[in-house]
């Protein structure tokens, strides 16, 4: 009997707990749909809980980690008997501002998403699943994305930064950084260029940093832009254009541009006037990492942004790697 109790504590002959989501891919400010599936084991146990809760790996100071950044009660307690099946049918809530994770039907190389189950069962290990999640892009963030493509930038990786974003309301605790290298005719005044996109009910909210190359007599340094649009704007604006001049003015090919700091975005919203009140990224402002290319950008709408992800010991036995790469390494 105390042998069958101790191995009961370590959850042998408990229950077993499988969700099951009706379609895993979805976009911000959407709903994960599903259901929870709990087999009761060979003795009668009492559940606590049962708990949702989306996680995704995001880069620390002292490197990084997976975090659980928005849970969601699916039952409280109640009696498991052995042998019992029992379906929990639930709506998840993906906040707005919930990052990226495929565009085009493919992973962004540097991203993870799951849905992690918790199942509590008293006087015993806790169960758990866990289920990988796609969350694809709001129209305007894809039109961005591809008008960049279309001017020829690269894709070269998408990671989460802890911490805020100066001047920008944020629920949660990261912000994502996705990653391009320039094409030849812009690789003159232009390293790299950092996108993050914080969205919300109404619209989203787009920050450009541009990584700028220094001349003979003058040192490289970070030029930075940011405006917002609606989501009605989304299919209305002409994107490539707006890139284009955004990237243009960055880059200072020409005399008389105001720079990337006093970007005039689309539509009337203004960018930071005099270059002041630059969008400092919370505890990372003047410190970004530089990594090598891991991926590529194909130009157009068919190409999309195109990588793999890559995967943190925590989730490699729950992800799998597609080993697809796209472009060059």
């Amino acid at each position: 009997m105390v042998f069958k109790k101790m191995m009961r504590a370590f959850g042998v002959g408990g229950p077993s707990v499988d969700t099951v989501l009706a379609n895993p891919n979805t976009r911000p400010g959407l709903a994960l749909d599903g259901q929870v599936r709990i087999a009761g084991g060979d003795h009668d146990v009492t559940v606590e809980q049962i708990v949702l809760g989306l996680v995704t790996r995001v880069e620390h100071e002292h490197g990084d980690g997976f975090v659980e950044f928005h849970r969601l009660p699916v039952s409280g307690a109640f009696q498991l008997r052995a042998g019992e099946q029992r379906d929990l049918p639930f709506s998840f809530p993906v906040p707005w501002e919930t990052p990226i994770t495929h565009v085009y039907g493919n992973r962004l190389r540097g991203m993870t998403m799951g849905l992690r189950t918790e199942l509590a069962v008293a006087k015993a290990v806790d169960k758990g699943d866990l289920d990988e999640v796609a969350v694809h892009p709001l129209p305007a963030q894809e039109r961005i994305l591809d008008a960049f493509a279309r001017q020829g930038f690269r894709f070269a990786k998408a990671d989460l930064e802890h911490g805020g974003i100066y001047g920008v309301r944020q629920q949660l605790p990261f912000y994502q950084e996705i990653e391009f290298y320039p094409p030849a005719h812009f690789a003159g005044g232009i390293n790299e260029v950092e996108v993050t996109f914080i969205a919300d009910p109404d619209g989203v909210e787009v920050i450009l940093e541009f990584d700028k190359r220094g001349g003979f007599l003058t040192q490289g340094h970070d030029a930075y832009g940011r405006f917002r649009v609606s989501h009605a704007e989304a299919d209305t604006t002409d994107w490539n254009a707006v890139v284009e001049r955004w990237v243009t003015e960055a880059s200072g090919r020409y005399q008389g541009l105001r720079g990337a700091a006093g970007f005039a975005g689309h539509g009337g919203h203004g960018g930071y006037p005099g270059g002041h009140g630059y969008p400092a990224h919370g505890g990372h402002h003047g410190h970004y990492r530089r990594g090598p290319g891991m991926g590529a950008m194909a130009a157009g709408v068919a190409g999309g942004v195109v990588g793999g992800m890559v995967l943190g010991e925590v989730a490699e036995e729950v992800f799998e790697d597609d080993g697809g790469d796209f472009g060059d390494e």
